[in-house]
This record gives C-alpha cells, sequence and structure tokens, in this order.
C-alpha cells in the first residue's frame, strides 16, 4: 500500500517533511513560511556538546521543535514516541501508516543506503516520512526531502537507521505524525508578526553570562576560533574547523542557507502583511548569509592547505565578529517593523 502522498524536494529535512505532510492534508505552505512561522531562526556554539568528539555548532533551533511549534500554532493533534525495542517501533509505525497516515522518522544519515558513501556522516538528526509499504518485496517507501524522487528502505535498514549509535543523541526510534487537522489554517498574518518578534528575542536576548546561543555565540565562536590553533595544535583545530565546515555547509541548509530561506520568508512575509519594508530586511539577511559563505570558503581552504592560500584562524575569527554585528543590529531593528 502506498499514501497518495505528494514528495517534493527541500532545503532542510525537517522543513520538508512538515511542509509535505500539511500538503497531504490539504495545507499549501511553502518551506520558508513554515521555517519563519516556527520561529527557526537560531544560533548556539556549544563546547559541552560533542558531535564525533568536538563541539557542535548549530544555525538553526534544535531537531523536533519546528514540528512542535507548528502544530501548536495550527492547532494540529500530533504524537511523539520513542523506544526502546526495535520490533516495537516498527509495529506501531505500520499501525499508524495502515491507519492512511504518513509518519515521519528520525533516522541517522551514514546508514542511509540510498544516500551516496561520499554524503555519509554520522548525524542523527535527520528526518525522512514513511508514506508507503511494497506487500511483495517488504521495503518501505520514503519521502526524504534531500531526495529528488520517493526512495524505499528495507526493514532491516530501517531498524538500523532509526536505532543509530553515536550522534549527539540516541535516536530511540523515534517517530511522529500527524493525528488530526483542523479545517483551516488560522490567519497568518498576526503569527508572521509574532513569530518574527520572538524570533529577534531569540536571537538578542540572551544575557551576556550565557555566550553559547543567539548573537552571543556568534561573538563566542569569533573569540575562540581566533586561538584554536594554538591551544589545539594544527592537526586538532583542522579537524575542529572541518566540523564547523561540515555543520556550515552540508547538515541542515548550513548558516547561509537557512540566512536565505529567512530571506525569502521575510520576502513572504512582505506580501501577505502588507508591511513593504520587510522586503529591505530579506536583502539584509540575505547579504549576511553571503558572509557565512565566505567564511565557509576561507575555513575550507585553511582546512585543505592549498598552496599559496595565506588565510588565517584570525581572518576567520573577524569574518565571524562582522557577521555577530550584522546580526545583532539586524533582529534587533527588524522587532521594530512588525
Amino acid at each position: 500500500m502506498e499514501l497518495k502522498f505528494e514528495h517534493r524536494p527541500a532545503a532542510h529535512c525537517e522543513n520538508g517533511v512538515i511542509s509535505n505532510m500539511l500538503r497531504f492534508y490539504g495545507f499549501e505552505l511553502s518551506e520558508p513560511m513554515i521555517f519563519g512561522l516556527a520561529s527557526g531562526m537560531f544560533f548556539s556554539h556549544m563546547p559541552f556538546v560533542k558531535m564525533a568528539g568536538m563541539a557542535v555548532t548549530s544555525f538553526r533551533t534544535f531537531p523536533g521543535i519546528l514540528f512542535s511549534r507548528i502544530s501548536k500554532l495550527f492547532g494540529f493533534k500530533i504524537t511523539t514516541k520513542r523506544y526502546l525495542n526495535e520490533k516495537k517501533a516498527i509495529a506501531d509505525m505500520e499501525k499508524v501508516l495502515l491507519s492512511g497516515k504518513p509518519v515521519g522518522c528520525v533516522v541517522g544519515m551514514y546508514y542511509l543506503p540510498y544516500v551516496p558513501l561520499e554524503y555519509r556522516f554520522h548525524f542523527n538528526g535527520h528526518n525522512i516520512c514513511i508514506v508507503g509499504k511494497d506487500e511483495q518485496t517488504g521495503e518501505y517507501i520514503v519521502s526524504d526531502p534531500n531526495a529528488v524522487e520517493k526512495v524505499r528502505i528495507t526493514k532491516k535498514d530501517l531498524i538500523k537507521v532509526r536505532f543509530a549509535k553515536g550522534g549527539t543523541y540516541p535516536l530511540l526510534g523515534q517517530m511522529y505524525w500527524i493525528e488530526s487537522v483542523p479545517n483551516e489554517l488560522p490567519d497568518l498574518v498576526p503569527m508572521i508578526k509574532k513569530a518574527i518578534k520572538k524570533n529577534c528575542w531569540l536571537m538578542t536576548s540572551q544575557p551576556k553570562w550565557l555566550p553559547y546561543f543567539g548573537v552571543n555565540g556568534i561573538y563566542y565562536l569569533s573569540r575562540r576560533i581566533k586561538n584554536w590553533e594554538k591551544e589545539m595544535g594544527p592537526r586538532k583545530a583542522s579537524l575542529n574547523l572541518a566540523q564547523i565546515i561540515r555543520m556550515l555547509e552540508e547538515i541542515g541548509t548550513g548558516g547561509a542557507g537557512f540566512r536565505y530561506m529567512f530571506g525569502a520568508f521575510l520576502q513572504e512575509a512582505a506580501q501577505k502583511t502588507g508591511i513593504e519594508e520587510l522586503n529591505d530586511y530579506s536583502k539584509r539577511i540575505t547579504d549576511i548569509g553571503d558572509l557565512w559563505r565566505d567564511f565557509a570558503y576561507k575555513a575550507a581552504r585553511i582546512f585543505k592547505k592549498r598552496q599559496g592560500e595565506t588565510y588565517t584562524y584570525e581572518d576567520l575569527s573577524e569574518v565571524l565578529y562582522k557577521i555577530a554585528v550584522l546580526e545583532e543590529k539586524f533582529y534587533k531593528e527588524l522587532k521594530t517593523v512588525v
């Protein structure tokens, strides 16, 4: 059996699953609008949380928060479950699927069989949606926002990715689905305004003594990265830099990508609210996204040690400091517009 589920690729997995799920229930919302309404923009640099033994840096809200926020905003009834027993995790998933509901699953990227080897890494926060099962082969039909078309996965591989070891937290077979939806969505205009204000608050409200989150986190990383080579030695500094590059460019759309997505949201918001000034802010955050790309480029050059390249960790620190200043000013001014 296979649900009549329209698959569309997306820039970011959680946004993509949410957008595709909402479309299944008759609600058409773009990926940027979902990201913006859920106040998805964030930044954190957490030396106390490790991935592959190195600090985790994130350019968005933590996994699962987007789905939770959107559901509360729209009045959807949802269910989220985690498991210790693999057989029960699969049995419950099939039960929900047979009831006619698509099932979102949080999985580990590394063991997904349809992902090319060069793109696999131990990241246990990827979102996919199970939309059917081939009774002849036993394979599950998957809507993965990273894939161009629907893909398939065996029961054995699905268990493996749902209970993947390592990463930043244990997956425990996490799955989620929508139980019921309202007849129509509420008025988006007040929701958009409130979401923008909330995102500005999230990025700028952190007290100075909490340096890891929001704009503070960008300043904090700027200060830390300057001394990495001296404190860690060339090899370890290079590995930590590679971790940042991977988070920037490969995991969850990256630093620049989320800024571009927020810019697209602000463009849509300008149309829906009639606040033309939001178009100017859309351009500003897009320009900041370009600076994140510049940072990633210079960081990659340092990591690859190309002959003739003269970029240093001091250069990276300066770019990050510039970004922090611009983002702080951006969010503080944006909140006054709505």
